[in-house]
C-alpha cells in the first residue's frame, strides 16, 4: 500500500468491484477515453485483468482511495495493455489514470500519479514508460507534461486519434 498526504493506493481487491464499477459507469468521465460502456461482466473481467497484472508482472493499476472518506476515487498506475501500437509503444509500462469527477481540480490525480511513478521507479526502475492521450484531453496532457511525458508519435486506437507520449528515466 502507498500512502500520500490525502490518498491510499493499493492493488484492487474483490470488494472494490461495486464502487469501481459505479465509477466506470459515469460516461461523462470517459468522454476522452476509448472505453466502451462496460457490462457488469466486462467490468468484472477488467478487474480480474488488473489482478493479473500484479500476479504476473509485479506491477499494475492501483485502486485510489480518499483517506478522509475511505471512498474509492480512481484508478492510477502502470500496466501492459498489449494495445498493438508497435514496438516503440508495446512492451513498455504504460501509465494510466482516471479519477472520479468529484476529485477534479483538487490535485489528487497528480498526487496519485506521482506516488505510482515513484513506486514503480523504486521497485522496477524502467528506463522508459509510455502513455496515450487523445488530443482533446487537455487536462491529461497537462498532467502527463508535468511528469515529463513528451510526444513521440500519433496513432489511431479504437477508431480515435491519440498522441503517444514517453517518459525517459532520469
Amino acid at each position: 500500500m502507498i500512502e500520500t498526504p490525502r490518498l491510499l493506493l493499493r492493488p484492487h481487491a474483490l470488494e472494490d468491484f461495486e464502487p469501481w464499477y459505479a465509477m466506470f459507469s459515469d460516461r461523462d468521465l470517459f468522454r476522452f477515453i476509448a472505453v466502451p460502456q462496460l457490462s457488469r461482466e466486462d467490468g468484472w473481467n477488467r478487474l480480474l485483468r488488473y489482478a493479473g497484472h500484479w500476479s504476473l508482472l509485479g506491477y499494475g493499476m492501483f485502486a485510489v482511495f480518499d483517506k478522509a472518506s475511505g471512498e474509492l476515487v480512481g484508478d492510477v498506475g502502470l500496466a501492459d495493455f498489449h494495445r498493438g501500437l508497435g514496438e516503440r509503444f508495446d512492451g513498455f509500462p504504460e501509465a494510466s489514470w482516471i479519477m472520479a469527477r468529484s476529485t477534479h481540480g483538487r490535485g489528487l490525480a497528480a498526487e496519485a500519479v506521482a506516488a505510482s511513478h515513484d513506486w514503480l521507479a523504486r521497485t522496477h526502475a524502467p528506463a522508459r514508460t509510455v502513455c496515450i492521450i487523445t488530443p482533446e484531453n487537455v487536462a491529461s496532457l497537462r498532467l502527463a507534461d508535468k511528469f515529463g511525458y513528451r510526444p513521440f508519435g500519433s496513432t489511431t486506437y479504437k477508431g480515435g486519434p491519440y498522441t503517444m507520449l514517453e517518459r525517459l528515466a532520469s
